[in-house]
């Protein structure tokens, strides 16, 4: 065979070396936050960002990027809260949901549980959701509302139809370069550990309930809980025991908390 010109071949070595360069767009590795970082939550009120923790939950269409930035400033990692299994109409995306995928409220003002079989109308719109988390700097997403099977919705829904659900969204997450956290469904913890990356839990400990999320701890996840009726000296030797990163806070989720 005839050799190639040195010069054609640099131009092909060049090229080669191109193609093989990674996608900018291509999510890099997510935050997975570890058993006993300390949290703040708040989802009302005007944040405060002075409270000195690791990582602050708040909520995704509140907040703006700059306030994600400030954070960041400040060594903060940010978790974007969304409600994924209930559908909320102070929301500005909220008349996008099909009266049909619309069930019975959740207890909450203005929410109404999702049927969350309903994925050809759902995943578009989720997306769009978390989509918004990450254009605005998030490192986590907090989907609450996972465990819609075990309530009255007023559709028929299955534990199976929750787990496709919830992996779904973490893979909605997940495919953003986003971490994403499981919200309570404790019955399933043991079926999804392995698709989130940390998990939020509330008043584990008013029920009994805080041994079932050693699965997320033993796999080296932090669990974010949270009390709101139970006082501190009932539940943070527990906390400790467990390595749960656990706050009392009052329902409204303010600026108030006390930490274990």
């Amino acid at each position: 065979m005839r050799r190639l010109p040195l010069l054609v071949v640099a131009l092909l070595l060049v090229l080669l070396a191109g193609c093989a360069q990674p996608s900018d767009d291509k999510p890099g590795p997510r935050w997975r936050p570890r058993p006993g970082t300390d949290w703040q939550w708040q989802l009302s009120g005007r944040l405060d960002t002075s409270v000195d923790v690791p990582v602050y939950d708040i909520d995704g269409f509140d907040h703006s990027e700059d306030t994600v930035a400030r954070l960041h400033r400040e060594d903060r990692k940010v978790i974007c809260y969304l409600s994924t299994g209930a559908w909320e109409e102070f929301r500005p995306d909220a008349e996008k949901f099909p009266e049909s995928v619309l069930g019975r409220g959740n207890g909450w003002k203005g929410e109404r549980w999702l049927d969350i079989r309903r994925t050809d109308v759902l995943e578009p719109l989720m997306a769009a959701r978390i989509d918004m988390c990450r254009d605005k700097g998030f490192d986590a997403v907090e989907p609450d509302n996972m465990d819609g099977y075990r309530n009255d919705t007023g559709f028929p829904l299955t534990a199976t139809d929750q787990l496709r659900y919830n992996r779904l969204i973490a893979r909605l997450a997940h495919d953003r370069g986003l971490a994403v956290g499981l919200k309570n469904d404790l019955d399933q913890i043991p079926e999804l550990v392995g698709d989130f990356d940390f998990a939020v839990n509330e008043q584990c400990a008013q029920y009994g309930e805080c041994a079932a999320l050693t699965p997320f701890i033993e796999a080296g996840k932090a669990v974010f809980h949270v009390e709101y009726e139970v006082p501190t000296g009932r539940f943070c030797a527990d906390s400790r025991r467990l390595k749960l990163s656990s706050l009392l806070k009052k329902y409204d989720l303010g600026v108030w908390r006390r930490a274990c």
